[in-house]
């Protein structure tokens, strides 16, 4: 019996010895890598996530680009850290998630994912319709603002977010409040604001950029302390006087994931492959000069920024959207 027992146990550590060896000759990634994107298709996130996979392809990469919109990313973002951490399922993270976990409306935490890449910065900036009799310029828009409280409509992708925060923010500055609008991604806000069904928006440069350019829309200020380089002639509210950051500075960004948990040698060859696809020309080009900002950050450093940005967010989120309760 004991030396069935034995011939038992030297079969089981071959057989073990056997996976391992395998695993060895069949190195990551051996198949395609699902990047979830938790929001439409045609947003900003989404057309970066497919410039990666283009980019990613060429290295014989294979990476899908699930759309999963919903709950302001958190219906996606849910599914990559329910996700297998075997490397193949990953997920492009926001702030717009991390205000969600600043305010307590999603049971997701950072401690559920693993850093891998920050993928862009994102400035945003204040769209109207081009035509709008509001439209010439922020004061013309604040001043309509002012003379219809309560009754002036801003759309955003998504809600309870940074845009969200923005939208608010510029109720504000006009000393009175406006309709914040949510949608499931920016591509369906710039849609609706080109065909003036709703009156303004709070969106990326990089996902309105064609309808500026064909001259449906208009953005009269950006969200930040500096003029953008691909929107030079439009000023920025703390030039103008107005303060959109009363409580502290706030980053739009996005980031890719991996569940926690995912073994270290996968998380390497996640950043390295990921990395040097964000850092190759063929991203960086049309990125930056779509108006979002590509920098290197990746791993711990990734994941202090993250926590610096929740720190931030879980202040001045619930500031603001508690006193829109009152």
């Amino acid at each position: 019996m004991a030396l069935k027992s034995l011939f038992t146990r030297i079969a089981a550590v071959a057989l073990s010895a056997a996976c391992l060896s395998a695993f060895a000759a069949d190195p990551f990634p051996a198949k395609e890598i699902r990047l979830v994107v938790p929001w439409n298709a045609g947003g900003s996130n989404d057309i970066a996530a497919r410039q990666l996979s283009k980019i990613l392809a060429d290295d014989g990469v294979r990476v899908i680009v699930d759309n999963v919109p919903g709950a302001t990313g958190s219906i996606g973002m849910t599914k990559v850290a329910n996700a297998e951490p075997d490397g193949y399922t990953i997920g492009m993270g926001t702030s717009s998630t991390l205000a969600l976990i600043a305010q307590g409306l999603t049971p997701l935490k950072n401690e559920q994912f693993a850093p891998i890449a920050r993928v862009t910065l994102d400035p945003l900036v204040l769209l109207v319709p081009v035509g709008a009799p509001y439209g010439k310029d922020l004061e013309t828009f604040l001043d309509y603002v002012k003379k219809n409280p309560g009754k002036v409509s801003v759309g955003t992708p998504g809600s309870n977010n940074l845009n969200h925060i923005f939208a608010l923010m510029t109720g504000r500055a006009a000393g009175t409040e406006v309709i914040a609008v949510p949608y499931t991604g920016g591509s369906k806000v710039i849609a609706d604001l080109a065909g003036k069904q709703i009156q303004a928006a709070v969106l990326k440069p990089s996902e309105s950029k064609g309808q500026i350019d064909a001259g449906l829309v208009k953005p009269i200020a950006v969200f930040g302390n500096e003029r953008l380089k691909n929107l030079p002639d439009v000023p920025t509210f703390k030039e103008k006087g107005l303060d959109v950051f009363p409580y502290g500075p706030l980053v739009q960004m996005a980031y890719l994931v991996a569940p926690a948990g995912t073994p270290a040698p996968v998380m390497d060859k996640l950043t390295q492959m990921f990395r040097k696809a964000i850092q190759s020309t063929q991203f960086r080009q049309p990125t930056e000069a779509a108006g979002a900002v590509v920098d290197d950050l990746t791993g711990a450093a990734l994941n202090r920024e993250i926590n610096n940005v929740q720190k931030s967010l879980n202040e001045v989120g619930k500031k603001v959207f508690v006193a829109e309760k009152k």
